[in-house]
């Protein structure tokens, strides 16, 4: 059977949520966690945790690359040149190394010329990347060929407290921790969500930012890789298609070539 890869709504939003072993989820992952449980590990590593969240809460705007709309040293940069118009986005390797590379690659190899933007909803986001079209595929670069990475199911998630679903981040669709292949999504909601947020777990400066919109619900599950810096007026017209009853749109948009302005040494 094929493996649909979407974009569940949360229940509870990750910033929303409670507990050291929850904090552990958001700053460290759930392979952490789970790890931690089965070994029966001392209660250090929950202090550290708590450590590293009143660090992050403390951060100003500087810390949080996605606040800023200028590309950084250790950045990169593409425009996806969409059937729409064009998006430019910057990408993070410093936090997401996996999924930038992966972004790159297949975009230099042309993977993603003329695939289409095969889910969209409007007030939610849009996802693309799959060369079937329909939500069940998509491969890493590394296929299984290196399984510290990628067991053939997908490649490991990369989830930092310096990066969010706010309007305009840019994510990778999965099928569950630990199945990423090539599907992406940016996050288009435009709602304030910032008053569900707690400044006792979400810095200041995100929830700031989180007013302008974005998916908080989706916060610990997906990699957050980039961030939209010019075009989200592309996003929304992609959003404000019309769609079936799969939330596929009825005409093809799609994306006709992904241009690297930045490109980024993942050798050194």
């Amino acid at each position: 059977m094929k493996k649909l890869i979407y974009l569940g709504l949360a229940v509870v939003s990750l910033t929303a949520l409670t507990g050291c072993e929850s904090v552990e989820r958001a700053l460290k992952g759930d392979d952490y966690v789970d790890a931690k449980i089965a070994a029966s590990s001392s209660s250090a590593a929950s202090g550290q945790s708590q450590k590293t969240l009143a660090k992050v809460l403390k951060a100003n705007s500087s810390a949080f690359p996605q606040l800023s709309d200028k590309v950084g040293k250790n950045e990169a940069e593409v425009i996806l040149n969409t059937s729409k118009g064009d998006i430019t986005i910057k990408l993070f390797p410093k936090y997401a190394p996996l999924a930038v590379e992966n972004f790159l690659t297949h975009a230099k190899d042309g993977y993603y010329s003329n695939l289409t933007f095969h889910r969209v909803i409007k007030n939610f986001m849009i996802q693309s990347g799959d060369p079937n079209g329909d939500g069940t595929g998509g491969k890493s670069i590394w296929n299984g060929k290196n399984k510290k990475i990628d067991s053939g199911n997908g490649f490991k998630n990369e989830i930092s407290p310096y990066l969010y679903n706010i309007r305009g981040a840019l994510a990778m669709a999965n099928a569950g921790t630990d199945t990423n292949g090539s599907q992406f999504f940016i996050n288009q909601n435009s709602a304030d969500q910032s008053s569900n947020l707690s400044s006792s777990t979400t810095p200041s400066a995100i929830i700031k930012a989180y007013a302008k919109g974005g998916n908080p619900s989706l916060d610990g599950d997906y990699t957050v890789f980039g961030q939209v810096i010019s075009g989200m007026d592309i996003v929304d017209s992609i959003a404000s298609v019309a769609t079936d009853d799969s939330d596929k749109p009825k005409e093809d948009i799609t994306i006709k070539s992904i241009e690297i302005v930045k490109d980024y040494d993942f050798s050194k």
